[in-house]
């Protein structure tokens, strides 16, 4: 627990090192602050801090900097942001959604947050549920099934799996005819739902085959939708936190290129609501202890479908990236839900 004062402080401490990027002494505290305290009282308040891990000091300097435990406390407890700003951003930043297209919705959003921000953006595609038409298993060889799952519009995925026991074609056209004749015009979520709750009624073969042919729909589900568009990646070539570290730039640029990481990350936000905020180096969530992410999911017609947000130093402005995200979420859920 912190009392006012060391919040007072904590709260200048952080917002100075934003702004300007250098270790905070207490001579530059004490003015920042606007509190009446001596330099020795400011420097015990920082030796506490430090103790409870919020701050750190540099082995070059003799300032303090905000720990990834520092921004957390500072963004849930201590940050202000500036609704009437939203009206004008929104204004300026409507009309270059250009709603003509999902796709140019989505490669737009990505370039509007990475303009606005001046650092990464990225929006993760809509995800539309997979509902399946009609399934067929076809025995490959022993223990190796071929799934074959089609869609109301004609698409077909197919996957391979292996199964615990050495099923005969026959069986594979009888939990084909059950899947066909009861799930058909499901999405995979609802089949999983269903499956769940009437398990028990099945023959053991059979529930070991749904359940194979309803996690082969996810696996195609999720090879289909992962897709997030990333831009503004050069945008951290010239953020001074980055480019003295050309081992830290390298990882992070590794990040948007592999993008399976950063689909997860983005997946753990679209399940929260509202602008969520992750630092770096505070869990597994953000892989890297320099970056920070500020994400909001989208919406169409109400549902979920994918999420946005931008990536950059965990030295930035919390208020306007939250201001940046909220409003971009808001402007793109009513441009892909306008009919």
């Amino acid at each position: 627990m912190l009392d006012d004062r060391a919040k007072i402080l904590l709260k200048a401490l952080v917002e100075r090192y934003i702004a300007d990027g250098q270790p905070v002494g207490s001579r530059t505290l004490s003015k920042a602050s606007g509190l009446d305290l001596s330099a020795a009282t400011i420097r015990n308040v920082m030796a506490d801090l430090e103790e409870l891990g919020l701050i750190v000091s540099p082995h070059t300097s003799a300032g303090r900097v905000p720990t990834a435990r520092g921004y957390r406390l500072f963004v849930d407890t201590m940050l202000t942001t500036r609704p009437q700003s939203l009206d004008e951003l929104a204004q300026r930043t409507r009309d270059q959604l250009m709603p003509d297209q999902p796709q140019r919705v989505i490669t737009n959003a990505a370039n509007l947050l990475s303009s606005l921000s001046q650092f990464v953006g990225v929006v993760t595609a809509p995800r539309k549920p997979t509902v399946f038409r009609h399934v067929e298993f076809l025995r490959l060889g022993e223990k190796r099934v071929l799934v074959i799952l089609v869609s109301p519009d004609g698409d077909v995925q197919n996957r391979v799996i292996f199964t615990p026991d050495d099923y005969q074609q026959a069986q594979l056209i009888e939990a084909s005819n059950i899947l066909n004749t009861h799930y058909s015009g499901l999405t995979i979520e609802e089949m999983r739902e269903r499956l769940r709750s009437e398990v028990d009624q099945l023959r053991a073969d059979m529930a070991t085959l749904m359940s194979a042919a309803v996690q082969a729909g996810s696996d195609a589900e999720a090879a289909a939708t992962d897709q997030v568009v990333v831009a503004g990646e050069r945008n951290l070539l010239t953020v001074q936190d980055f480019s003295q570290d050309m081992g830290s730039l390298r990882r992070m640029f590794d990040l948007f290129e592999q993008k399976t990481q950063l689909m997860r990350l983005l997946d753990t936000s679209s399940r929260a609501e509202g602008v969520r905020i992750y630092i770096g180096g505070e869990s597994q969530v953000v892989p890297y202890e320099e970056l920070s992410v500020v994400s909001a999911p989208y919406e169409i017609d109400g549902q979920v479908v994918g999420t946005l947000g931008v990536i950059g130093p965990t030295r930035m402005a919390y208020d306007r990236m939250i201001e940046i995200v909220d409003i971009t979420s808001r402007l793109v859920t009513n441009v892909l839900s306008q009919k």
